[in-house]
C-alpha cells in the first residue's frame, strides 16, 4: 500500500491555530496572495497571512514583523469574519511554517477544490435532537459538508474539520472530536 504524501496545507481550527502560534515564539504577517490577486475580499481584511520563519516569503506582499498582541488580533478577526485556519509545512511537510486564514470570497482554495488540502485531527459531531434546523451551520460550511433540506443533512465525508459550524451553532448542538484514522 502506497503511503499518502501530506499536502502542504491542512485545515484547523481557530482554537487548534492559537495552540499551534503558542508553540511559536516569533511572527511575520503579509497579505494573503489570494486576496491581493482578487484585488478585494469582502470577508476579511488583506494582512492575515501569518507566518513563523523569517525566510518564508509568504504569499502576497508587506511582509513585516508582528507581535504577539498582533497576532491575537488576526486570530480574533478570523474567529469573527469565519475564516478557515489553513497551516502550511514546509517542503519536508513535517514543520508547520504559518498559518493561511482563508474564505469563500477570495480565497484560491475554495475557488479551486482540485488544490490538495488534507482534512485536520477533528471532525464535527452534532446533536441532532438538539439541533433546530436553523441553517446557521449550513451557511458557514464552506466545504459543503452541511447542508438543509427538510432537516439538516451531513455529510462527513465532506467535513474538513475547520469547526466554523460550531461557532455558528445557538443551540450548542455541534461539537468537533478527533477524527478516526
Amino acid at each position: 500500500m502506497e503511503e499518502k504524501v501530506a499536502a502542504m496545507h491542512y485545515v484547523c481550527t481557530i482554537d487548534q491555530a492559537r495552540q499551534i502560534v503558542e508553540e511559536r515564539q516569533q511572527f511575520w504577517v503579509s497579505n494573503c496572495g489570494c486576496r491581493e490577486s482578487r484585488g478585494h475580499c469582502a470577508r476579511s481584511r488583506m494582512d492575515v497571512c501569518l507566518s513563523f520563519a523569517e525566510a518564508d516569503p509568504g504569499s502576497g506582499t508587506g511582509k513585516k514583523a508582528v507581535s504577539y498582541a498582533g497576532v491575537q488580533g488576526i486570530l480574533a478577526e478570523a474567529r469573527t469574519r469565519q475564516l478557515v485556519p489553513r497551516p502550511y509545512r514546509d517542503e519536508t511537510r513535517t514543520v508547520t511554517d504559518g498559518i493561511c486564514f482563508c474564505c469563500d470570497d477570495c480565497c484560491g482554495y475554495f475557488l479551486n477544490p482540485d488544490e490538495p488540502c488534507d482534512k485536520g485531527s477533528l471532525i464535527e459531531a452534532t446533536n441532532l435532537e438538539a439541533c433546530q434546523a436553523c441553517g446557521d451551520c449550513v451557511d458557514v460550511c464552506y466545504f459543503g459538508a452541511r447542508k438543509m433540506e427538510t432537516e439538516l443533512v451531513i455529510d462527513q465525508a465532506r467535513c474538513y474539520g475547520c469547526g466554523l459550524c460550531v461557532e455558528a451553532c445557538q443551540e450548542d448542538a455541534i461539537r468537533m472530536v478527533e477524527r478516526e484514522k
